[in-house]
């Protein structure tokens, strides 16, 4: 399934359906509720083909094997920008969620430790992946998911982002590994 390219006028269009909501989930916060870009077919097509560009050439092909979803919005993310690029969609998840065997990567929060995991054979040695998720804030969870495909053998192509919080250091975690970002807040 091929996405048409959207326009600079159809990508602003869809960002803007992105809701703030004041102080939520908790007093001082102003949260970036995408549901209502979800909820618009056309906002979704324009995303998930501009996420899904950071995995192809100048000519248009595919220049991934993979594309990875962090849990849990990068799943509504990924596995369409999985499908626009013509290939497999990986599920990233919390400790103890996937049945196999997997490899696990732990890292810091703000108040303790998260792990996130990934099936050993999800990936081949070899593999160019493309990492997908909603919001790039302090960089945790796209570093941890670099270091997995590294521990698959596998290589990160690029990271695409819907939105990166630009007062927090995350495109510092993602080292040289090319970011995409559809918009800065």
């Amino acid at each position: 399934m091929t996405l048409p390219a959207p326009g600079a006028a159809g990508l602003a269009d869809a960002l803007a359906l992105i809701a703030d909501v004041p102080d939520f989930p908790e007093p001082g916060i102003l949260f970036k509720d995408i549901t209502p870009l979800l909820a618009d077919h056309a906002a979704l097509a324009a995303v998930v083909a501009a996420l899904a560009a950071p995995g192809r050439d100048e000519t248009g092909e595919p220049v991934v094997d993979k594309v990875l979803g962090m849990e849990s919005r990068g799943f509504i993310l990924g596995a369409p920008v999985a499908l626009a690029l013509g290939v497999g969609f990986v599920p990233v998840r919390k400790a103890g969620k996937l049945p196999r065997a997997t490899y696990a990567v732990s890292y810091a929060l703000e108040y303790g430790e998260a792990t996130l995991e990934v099936h050993q054979d999800a990936l081949a040695p070899g593999d160019r992946v493309l990492l997908v998720d909603d919001v790039l804030a302090t960089g945790g969870t796209a570093r941890a998911t670099i270091d997995l495909v590294e521990q698959c053998g596998a290589h990160v192509h690029a990271v695409a982002m819907l939105m990166e919080l630009g007062f927090l250091p995350g495109r510092h975690e993602i080292g040289t590994v090319p970011l995409t970002t559809l918009m800065t807040v």
